[in-house]
């Protein structure tokens, strides 16, 4: 992995090392003061640019165009919550996406690199981590050209693991506005300022093409800005589970895919 991954800035492969507890003590530190963690370079930037160069012509010629209007919750109602409240308001979202059955090379080393699950596994405190059953969901890419963006939404799982290849000419931002609601408070007045723009706790950040960024966004609202100008955002999303044998339904395939495995 070393080709592809600064092993000496990132001691993924010394588990049992100093240096990997200090780096694990270290994420755990970051999420726990502000809810996600990002190890800058931590893909070699000249990975960056062969991964992105050769995901180039799968987007432009096999990947699904992820286009819809959908609220915050991506759910059609919330039981309790009038049709008409502003947290359910309807935004819109538009991205590139390839799946895991397309996406070999380096990223799909990573992802099935067992000291890569194992290294998330500690810093999220948890006993292990597997990769998804699934073959489209385990691994997606996903292109943001000009105008492309995610709109706000909470994450199903508790934590999401991206890895940024390209960064765009402009926009792309990651914003998110942390711990809006909880387990036992779903924050509706909350949701609403936010989505309306009144939320003065409201944080973004750039990252860099390289970098790892593991992210708790089940209780924080979130969203990627649309990007600008002619450089597509480019991102790989890893999804691993504490229980093996994990996967999508058919019909939820379909509707992140177009299509089911």
């Amino acid at each position: 992995m070393r080709d592809i991954i600064d092993l000496d800035r990132y001691p993924l492969d010394r588990p049992d090392s100093p240096e990997w507890q200090a780096l694990v003590d270290a994420a755990q530190a970051e999420l726990a003061a502000t809810g996600m963690f990002n190890l800058p370079g931590f893909l070699r930037a000249e990975a960056s640019v062969e991964v992105t160069a050769a995901l180039a012509p799968k987007f432009a010629t096999e990947a699904h165009v992820h286009a819809r209007r959908h609220n915050i919750y991506f759910r059609k109602d919330i039981q309790g919550l009038p049709a008409d409240h502003t947290a359910l308001a309807e935004v819109e979202s538009r991205n590139r996406t390839l799946c895991a059955d397309q996406i070999g090379g380096a990223l799909n080393r990573l992802y099935h690199w067992p000291e890569f699950a194992r290294f998330l596994a500690a810093t999220m405190d948890k006993p292990a981590l597997h990769p998804m059953a699934d073959p489209l969901a385990a691994l997606n890419a996903m292109s943001y050209a000009t105008g492309d963006g995610l709109n706000w939404h909470f994450d199903r799982s508790e934590f999401t693991t991206t890895l940024l290849l390209q960064a765009p000419d402009a926009g792309g931002l990651f914003e998110y506005r942390r711990d809006l609601r909880g387990d036992s408070d779903p924050n509706y007045a909350g949701v609403a300022r936010l989505l309306r723009g009144e939320d003065p706790d409201l944080r973004a950040i750039t990252l860099s093409p390289g970098t790892l960024n593991v992210f708790r966004g089940k209780h924080t609202a979130h969203r990627v800005t649309p990007v600008e100008g002619t450089t597509p955002r480019v991102i790989a999303v890893f999804s691993y589970f504490e229980t093996p044998g994990v996967r999508f339904t058919a019909e939820e395939q379909r509707g992140f895919y177009g299509r089911a495995a």
